[in-house]
């Protein structure tokens, strides 16, 4: 009997032994960024300037890839976006013709209603195509995106969903889902009415997306000109003049609105969308916005941190067939940030002290969070990269006894 409460004690102390080795390879979370940092500069190493002076009621400028503000007045401030918003409409007639609902070479009636709301003989721009006669639909659309035909605008709405009004509820669903949370459109041209309004960070989130989802698209804003019948008319963004590197996006104005212009602009692998509401003229909103993109392109770098897919860390797993799952991200992180700064990027994460089986391939399990001098500048879910199931019977019923040895 004395043999045996001996053995029994020498197991109880294997046992012990084992838990505590098995407790201390849980990997603790030592996320890195996934590339070396650059060499900086010696003039990166200087105090970030302060944004140029910007004549306007509200503006901000935005990184594409990452979506970070960079700089900004009264970005979530109520504004009229006058024809602004025919990048909207632009953004819901390209995903219905990807849709297949309707084809470039439908043939859009320039109806009374289109024209007497949005032709020649009102304050507006118009585009010309004459009244109760058709033009293709990629016609049609050109007129409203170089010349911000309203007529265009109105004549398109019809033909895709049959009335202004319908035309307007289709407007507001997608703009929900690219994230316009504080927007609301009531028609297709942008001129002025009581709840047709957006903010400066909505109609840049509509920017990047028409970029992202309709590159194709897009390129129409780059037009510098456009000809209907007899009536040729150049493209309203001064900016295509004085910058190769602008290629859209969309001016507005009118007398509740002011003057306007949404921009973007490539150089390199990095993209910038500003937006200026408000201004007082048409030269001062292209001054002004091609400030804001010089400005974001000399101070500001944007890099990808963390690659969609790939272990960020490795995790025990308790009660599972394997013994650890990695964790990462399911889409890329990237983060803006001033020149020279990427070395100081601090990652950390949460991550539950206990991963118990099963798990499943994309299961959200804690967070990976970026700063800098103290400030989130990305937080991402962190992700199972595979699947983890259930162990067999005793493989559970030993770990049970593992994870009850070493709780407090």
């Amino acid at each position: 009997m004395k043999s045996v409460a001996v053995f029994r004690r020498l197991a109880v102390a294997a046992l012990a032994t084992f838990a505590v080795g098995f407790a201390l390879a849980q990997d603790a979370p030592r996320p890195a960024p996934a590339q070396a940092a650059p060499a900086a500069a010696l003039s990166d190493n200087l105090p970030t300037p302060p944004p140029p002076s910007v004549t306007g009621s509200a503006w901000l400028l935005m990184d594409y890839a990452s979506g970070q503000v960079l700089a900004g007045e009264n970005i979530d401030e109520r504004v009229e976006p006058a024809s602004i918003t025919k990048v909207l409409t632009s953004y819901v007639i390209a995903a219905e013709l990807k849709a297949g609902k309707v084809k470039v070479d439908d043939q859009v009636m320039m109806t009374e209603n289109a024209w007497r709301k949005g032709g020649a003989g009102t304050d507006g721009s118009y585009s010309g195509f004459p009244v109760n006669q058709t033009a293709p639909l990629l016609e049609m659309e050109k007129g409203m995106v170089v010349q911000s035909g309203n007529d265009a605008a109105i004549a398109l709405a019809e033909h895709v969903a049959g009335s202004e009004e319908a035309f307007a509820a289709l407007m507001n669903a997608y703009a929900q889902r690219i994230g316009m949370k504080n927007s609301n459109f009531v028609n297709a041209h942008g001129l002025s009415e009581p709840e047709h309004y957006s903010t400066p960070r909505d109609l840049a989130l509509l920017g990047r997306a028409m970029v992202r989802d309709f590159p194709e698209e897009y390129a129409y804003n780059k037009i510098r000109e456009f000809t209907v019948g007899p009536i040729t008319q150049r493209n309203r963004n001064l900016l295509l003049w004085r910058d190769p590197s602008v290629d859209g996006i969309k001016t507005g104005h009118h007398s509740g609105a002011g003057y306007c212009l949404m921009a973007s602009a490539r150089r390199g692998d990095q993209r910038l969308i500003s937006v200026v509401m408000g201004s007082t003229g048409e030269a001062q909103r292209a001054t002004d916005s091609l400030a804001l993109l010089n400005w974001g392109f000399r101070f500001h770098e944007t890099h990808r941190v963390y690659d969609a897919g790939k272990a960020i860390s490795t995790q025990k797993v308790w009660k599972g067939r394997a013994d650890e799952v990695q964790l990462g991200v399911a889409a890329p992180v990237l983060v803006s940030l001033p020149r020279g700064k990427y070395d100081q990027l601090k990652p950390s994460m949460d991550v539950p002290e206990t991963l118990v089986a099963p798990i499943t391939k994309g299961q959200a399990i804690g967070k990976v969070r970026i700063t800098l001098d103290g400030k989130v500048v990305a937080e991402r879910p962190l992700v199972a990269l595979q699947a983890v199931e259930e162990a067999g019977f005793f493989k559970r019923l030993w770990h049970e006894f593992l994870m009850w040895w070493n709780a407090d």
